[in-house]
């Protein structure tokens, strides 16, 4: 049995990894479980799962819930003390990260020390402070599975592989909802156009990301982290049927691909139970209705983003946060009608343009660099 701590439980990724403990009640159990506001239905995974300890990032809602559920012996905890409790929690086996933004970075840290194996859908974690976590992940010896569907195809074809023996990451993108328009159809796009996305159903935030191709973006820099690899060796292909989830091309021409419905469920279920496989009865792939996959190169001028992904990443230090905090504060704007669609690259630009480069930041500098880029964008858009 693994023991499992879930820190994002009611969002779209927490969901599906409870979805994948009901099914395997005799591999998995629920030790802990966070949220940030949305208590009625945390109320619910509390009374189902049986947790022993559940935080609430809000105080005011976690008083609440506390209240709600003083007929149960869970604990409630709050605000980053209590999230990094989750995360540190002693029977946790294994710590999903699946909060969305850099609120994840300091429990990622914190359960990485206490010993504890990482199942990672917190991009931001990696893209901001890569260069602490994974030397971290050898000292304590701890595991770092990859959540994201491209990482976790990724990690499965390399399972065998010498890691030196790669030439190519292929880092396969749907391309969005917008795949295909120009910038100027791009300029009266709404937050509602931007949800629409053709395969996938994430959280709003992501979603945007796709729309951007920010979230390709920090996927680039996350793939740098995991697997070691250069920039110039991750290259990012279109597969608007969200079928290849990624390929890795090895250094005598082989590609090895992996292949699945657009389904989250898969590489979490991998990575709660890796390095066991287990059976998941949902749809196949069916290659006789499939018929073909096609390919596509992105289009860089247009969705200007992924580029300065790769210039964040090629230099280095805190460009990556930079890059990070300038889309969540434009990103948020946006969801509230506050920017245009095109204003969200417009301000991640700028904040690299504008922001102090710091070579080799601690994690207190990141966090730093953090709330001054944030205030910069935030300022730039009024």
């Amino acid at each position: 049995m693994r023991n499992v701590s879930i820190l994002g439980s009611t969002g779209s990724i927490g969901r599906q990894a409870l979805e994948i403990v009901r099914r395997n009640p005799d591999r998995l159990s629920v030790c802990a479980l966070a949220a940030s506001t949305n208590i009625v239905l945390l109320e619910e995974q509390i009374r189902e799962f049986a947790p022993a300890l559940v935080c609430v990032f809000d105080e005011k809602k976690a008083k609440e819930l506390a209240e709600n559920i003083k007929d149960l012996k869970t604990k409630v905890v709050t605000a980053m003390d209590g999230l990094i409790e989750c995360a540190c929690t002693e029977p946790a086996d294994t710590v999903l990260v699946s909060v969305v933004g850099m609120i994840g970075v300091r429990p990622v840290i914190e359960a990485i020390k206490a010993g504890k194996d990482i199942a990672l859908a917190n991009k931001e974690s990696l893209v901001t402070a890569g260069h602490i976590i994974m030397p971290l992940v050898k000292e304590k010896g701890v595991k770092l599975l990859p959540v994201d569907s491209e990482h976790s195809a990724i990690f499965q074809c390399l399972r065998g592989e010498e890691s030196s023996k790669i030439e190519k990451i292929l880092l396969t993108a749907s391309g969005g909802p917008f795949r295909g328009k120009t910038a100027k159809e791009l300029e009266t796009m709404t937050a509602a156009d931007a949800l629409k996305h053709p395969n996938w159903s994430m959280g709003s935030k992501i979603t945007i990301d796709s729309s951007t191709l920010v979230n390709k973006g920090l996927e680039v820099c996350e793939v740098k982290w995991l697997f070691d690899v250069d920039p110039d060796n991750i290259e990012v292909v279109v597969q608007p049927q969200s079928i290849l989830h990624s390929a890795v091309q090895f250094s005598d021409g082989a590609i090895i691909g992996q292949m699945g419905i657009p389904d989250m469920k898969l590489p979490i279920q991998f990575a709660l139970l890796y390095p066991e496989r287990c059976d998941l009865s949902d749809k196949r792939v069916d290659l006789f209705e499939l018929k073909s996959i096609y390919f596509e190169k992105p289009d860089t001028e247009t969705f200007r983003a992924l580029p300065l992904a790769y210039r964040a990443l090629r230099q280095g230090g805190n460009m990556p946060t930079v890059y990070n905090a300038a889309n969540e504060e434009a990103v948020a704007a946006f969801l509230k009608g506050g920017i245009s669609f095109g204003t969200i690259t417009d301000s991640i630009e700028d904040a690299m343009s504008k922001i102090g480069f710091i070579p080799d930041p601690s994690l207190e500098a990141i966090l730093e660099t953090e709330k001054e880029t944030r205030a910069f964008v935030r300022d730039r858009n009024r």
